[in-house]
């Protein structure tokens, strides 16, 4: 991605870099036109800060308006976000996978290939648990939003995907292609045309909590016929990594 408001704010990074991605509305394909920029990305450490008393800054938030735009960058030292990894943790798997990228290294594209591993059936739980955090706030808030029940159909349509092709995809007008469920482009298309906070104070909830429901059963259904492995095959692979990230940062984030 090469606008100067995103490149800018990841060349202002204490630390280098392995790499950093959009996230956020524009990850998934529903950003409004004042929406913030959310860049994620993982950080590497020097070595003094890592076996002295110091503690180290395992994750950086930086957070600018840069040219009207506010841009959020967030970042984990290496050894953070691989245990994350590890944990069946779909944020980050999404991250990683994001097409919007910034800033790259060849360790980035091994990280990729390796974390191809950490994709397991277990990932259901985040989407699952992020899904109805995103519809409580949804059916409870006054007024009701655009944002949070487009983020319920985006994790649930992106798990569904998930367990069903072991791929990540974030975006939600790529996850309702194959969906092909009318409402949702409804959605984005309202909340693209208008303000990143746009209410929605004809929602049908009646309507949306069925679908809600439907799409949870069709996420949990999936989860128990996918044939990802329950646990992470990639331990080893991300030790090896991170150690040679570790004694010979050049060769890898260069």
């Amino acid at each position: 991605m090469r606008d100067a408001r995103v490149t800018d704010e990841v060349r202002a990074h204490p630390y280098p870099l392995l790499f950093a991605t959009v996230s956020g509305a524009h990850l998934y394909g529903f950003p409004s036109p004042d929406s913030d920029y959310d860049l994620r990305g993982v950080h590497l450490l020097p070595l003094d800060s890592l076996v002295g008393l110091g503690p180290g800054d395992e994750t950086v938030a930086l957070s600018h308006v840069r040219d009207g735009a506010e841009v959020d960058l967030v970042t984990h030292d290496a050894r953070k976000f691989f245990a994350l990894l590890l944990r069946n943790n779909g944020y980050v798997l999404e991250q990683l996978y994001s097409p919007l990228v910034v800033h790259t290294t060849p360790g980035h594209d091994e990280l990729r290939e390796i974390a191809r591993g950490c994709i397991t059936r277990r990932c259901v739980r985040h989407y699952v648990g992020f899904a109805a955090g995103q519809w409580r706030l949804f059916e409870t808030e006054q007024p009701r939003r655009v944002k949070p029940l487009l983020y319920v159909y985006r994790v649930l349509l992106t798990g569904i995907h998930l367990m069903r092709t072991g791929r990540v995809q974030a975006s939600l007008p790529a996850c309702n292609a194959e969906m092909r469920l009318p409402y949702v482009d409804e959605l984005i298309a309202r909340k693209t045309a208008g303000p990143e906070h746009s209410e929605l104070a004809d929602a049908d909830v009646e309507f949306h909590r069925g679908e809600y429901l439907r799409l949870h059963a069709l996420l949990v259904n999936a989860a128990e016929r996918s044939p990802l492995p329950d646990e992470p095959t990639a331990h080893a692979a991300l030790h090896d990594l991170l150690l040679r990230i570790r004694l010979a940062p050049a060769a890898v984030a260069a």
